[in-house]
């Protein structure tokens, strides 16, 4: 028994004639009566009562009927189901991002894949910094990230999502200048809550930018996440400098403030596997180049 016999079958059982049956099918009666009596003898059973007039289904034709036309919609729905996976319209995506980016590239992400691939399952991880999100991918655990370039393996593509100034992160006691945009040289002597984890992107920029102002940070207190530098800050402990995207971020006892005369930015970028053949991926880059 294959699928065209039980597609044969249904078409009969459907006109209750050879005749009009073959020509649905587009082939002759011959080939059609052909086939249905060896599916009448594989199965070991007459499925049709024939006579000059009329084609009628036998019991073991009705009993037959609703199995070959359940089985037919299965394979045509596990058909369509892979020509989507094939197209990258159905599959699974495997996002991971920095803590930051949750709170402001990771909802657009999702909303604009929702919109455009209804049919792709996200999975998010959250809350990794670049070198932890570098290795995700290189050890297959995610499929696209939302990180901080540069990044240091080379079999990794990137694509620039945002540039982002710095700001600064400060107790809500913070003795320092009360109006205005704050000039980094003032912060040569303030403690810093710094990223501790070695390769952290953005420690490198607030780095640079202290550097850039004439002085080193103090680096007095190390977290390696973002909740708990802000915590820190919030106890007191130090400043911080982060990203602007850390503007979305209510904390108790934290307040920001905009630098004067900073050039440094923290960049944020799309990073995948370069030989990674999945379609969802292509189709989800694909929607995500486009300008929204």
């Amino acid at each position: 028994m294959d699928l065209r016999q039980l597609r044969y079958f249904v078409t009969v059982a459907r006109t209750r004639h050879f005749g009009r049956a073959a020509e649905q099918l587009h082939i002759a009666q011959s080939p059609l009566s052909q086939a249905i009596r060896q599916l009448e003898s594989h199965l070991g059973a007459p499925l049709f009562e024939r006579t000059t007039r009329r084609v009628d289904l036998t019991a073991a034709g009705e009993a037959l009927l609703p199995e070959a036309v359940r089985i037919l919609e299965s394979v045509g729905a596990a058909r369509e189901q892979v020509a989507r996976v094939a197209a990258g319209d159905l599959g699974r995506l495997r996002v991971g991002a920095t803590a930051l980016a949750t709170y402001r590239h990771v909802p657009e992400l999702v909303r604009r894949l929702g919109d455009e691939l209804p049919g792709l399952s996200l999975r998010l991880v959250t809350e990794l910094l670049t070198p932890a999100l570098e290795a995700a991918l290189a050890d297959h655990r995610i499929d696209l990230a939302i990180l901080r370039p540069p990044v240091s393996d080379g079999s990794l593509a990137t694509r620039l999502l945002a540039r982002e100034r710095l700001v600064l992160a400060v107790p809500a006691g913070w003795t320092g200048p009360s109006d205005g945009a704050v000039p980094l040289p003032e912060l040569a002597d303030e403690d810093f809550v710094v990223y501790s984890p070695p390769g952290s992107v953005v420690g490198a920029a607030a780095d640079r930018a202290c550097r850039a102002a004439g002085f080193v940070p103090r680096r007095t207190h190390e977290a390696d996440q973002t909740s708990i530098v802000l915590a820190l800050v919030a106890a007191g402990l130090g400043v911080a400098l982060l990203p602007a995207s850390v503007l979305a971020v209510t904390v108790d006892g934290v307040r920001y403030r905009e630098l004067a005369d900073c050039d440094v930015t923290a960049d944020v970028a799309l990073a995948w596997r370069r030989d990674d053949p999945s379609p969802a991926l292509d189709k989800a880059l694909a929607v995500l180049e486009r300008t929204p």
